[in-house]
């Protein structure tokens, strides 16, 4: 008697329908999916533009605070405090200091091998044995939590490489960011100086301009009264309208390098603000210690330079992290955990308890570590050469900037004889030409060279400024702010 053809069970018609169900719910759902994509569209050929949509507005920029004794109606900021300003404002200084913060943060990432790993975990599963002879099935449950612990015992000196290398990332980018705050330092103090420059040239084209006036009111008079001719006044008329210019010109290289300064603050360019005067005192007895003083200063505080054998020792210290890939390790693995059934089987749960000492030797890797450290030591040779480099430039650097600050300091002195005797011969050819004993061009030639030295006198001036402050820069120092160019309102060193 041949046997009856099974029936299938419910339960295995439920499961199948289940299973149809979820294919075409991912079925919808990887078409949706589909049917959301914003393909971008593709020029129609090389000499046509594409038909893109307008883009999104950036994001907003963080907007700094004006502080207000920088704002305050009679204040008169000095350079210190508008270097502190501008390096809290400064994206450069916000993004170096962010830099050293995740350089800490790999640090500490690199020294958890030093510390054992402990994972917890915990699992469960049902089972549904179905059966196309028989009718029923049987269902079971395993469920339970599970500990495992592993600790990396002996490595030959990998981890400890690791953690070198990234301590020296650390250190690097400790130096990089002291190298940042210096530039950005150097750049307020150029853009600082070149703005009391600018206000200093215009109250001595000013100066110029009246004097001009003064030889056109005297060409005036002696033309009224029949001793000049018309030339004479119309030279002097000339040369007072190039003077109300060159006013003007400086006018607005005040009002340019006003809003560059405020800009490098951080700040608008709007911003109401005043910084005094260029000194007229400058501390020319300060001296400076011999180049080979300085150059060996530099190579020992220069942050970019030590910056840069920092990443000399990182890339000695990957050198070592990529040979002991090669090399054996010896760690622990530990393991516990507890099973619970349903239904139970001869007992509710089961407890297993393992431990056990892992050898590892990588014999052969198809010669990947090979050409691994074969590369980190072509890498660390080129670390090696880029800082020797640097050091080089370092070098030069001071060795132009000292020399620079000592032709400064000698410009000062000899523009300041200059003045004093374009100042002298421009009142000798006034009173001669009043006198009558003199003629016009001897008077406007008088008073173009006493306009000249005096422009001179301030850019020698405020050149010693900026040569000081490239010179401390080029040695890895720090500038005295509140003793070189800082000013007071009345325009005078503290």
């Amino acid at each position: 008697m041949p046997e009856p053809t099974p029936r299938p069970s419910n339960r295995g018609k439920m499961h199948r329908q289940t299973l149809t169900a979820a294919g075409l719910a991912l079925m919808a759902l990887a078409g949706s999916t589909a049917a959301g994509w914003n393909t971008p569209p593709v020029p129609t050929g090389p000499a046509n533009t594409v038909e893109l949509p307008t883009p999104p507005p950036p994001p907003s920029a963080v907007v700094a605070t004006i502080p207000e004794d920088l704002v305050r109606p009679g204040a008169t900021v000095t350079l210190a405090r508008i270097v502190d300003i501008a390096l809290r404002n400064n994206p450069l200084t916000r993004a170096s200091y962010r830099q050293a913060i995740s350089a800490a943060a790999q640090l500490g990432s690199k020294r958890a091998p030093y510390y054992p790993s402990v994972n917890v975990s915990a699992s469960g599963t049902r089972t549904d044995q179905l059966s196309p002879i028989q009718t029923t099935s049987g269902n079971i449950s395993v469920y339970g939590p599970a500990v495992t612990l592993s600790y990396l015992l002996l490595d030959l000196g990998g981890r400890a490489a690791n953690a070198d290398d990234a301590r020296a990332s650390l250190v690097a980018a400790d130096w990089t960011h002291n190298a940042t705050i210096q530039n950005v330092i150097l750049g307020v103090e150029t853009t600082y100086v070149s703005y009391l420059d600018a206000k200093a040239q215009l109250e001595a084209a000013r100066v110029s301009a009246k004097e001009a006036q003064t030889a056109l009111d005297a060409a005036n008079v002696r033309h009224d009264a029949g001793v000049a001719t018309i030339a004479e006044v119309l030279q002097a008329k000339t040369a007072f309208s190039q003077a109300k210019l060159a006013v003007q010109t400086y006018d607005g290289q005040v009002l340019a390098l006003r809003g560059s300064l405020a800009t490098a603050m951080g700040l608008p360019a709007n911003t109401p603000y005043d910084v005094g005067t260029l000194p007229v005192e400058v501390p020319l007895e300060r001296g400076t210690d011999a180049v080979e003083k300085l150059i060996a200063t530099a190579r020992t505080q220069r942050p970019d330079l030590v910056a840069a054998r920092a990443l000399v020792d990182k890339a000695d210290a990957h050198v070592r992290a990529v040979r002991s890939d090669g090399l054996p390790t010896l760690s622990l693995s530990a393991s516990a955990n507890r099973t619970y059934y349903s239904p139970a089987l001869t007992s509710n749960y089961r407890d297993v308890w393992s431990a056990s000492v892992l050898f590892d030797f990588p014999l052969f890797t198809g010669f990947a570590n090979s050409y691994n450290l074969k590369q980190a030591k072509a890498d660390a040779a080129v670390a090696r050469a880029q800082a020797d480099t640097l050091d080089q430039e370092v070098v030069l650097e001071v060795w132009t900037s000292y020399y620079n600050f000592q032709t400064a300091t000698q410009l000062v002195r000899t523009s300041r004889d200059l003045l004093a005797s374009a100042e002298q011969s421009e009142r000798v050819a006034l009173g001669r030409y009043k006198e009558g004993v003199g003629t016009i061009l001897d008077l406007l030639t008088a008073q173009a060279a006493l306009a000249s030295a005096r422009a001179q006198e301030i850019q020698a001036r405020a050149g010693w400024f900026v040569a000081m402050a490239q010179l401390t820069h080029d040695t890895g120092t720090i500038p005295p702010l509140n003793q070189t160019v800082t000013v007071t309102k009345e325009g005078h060193t503290p």
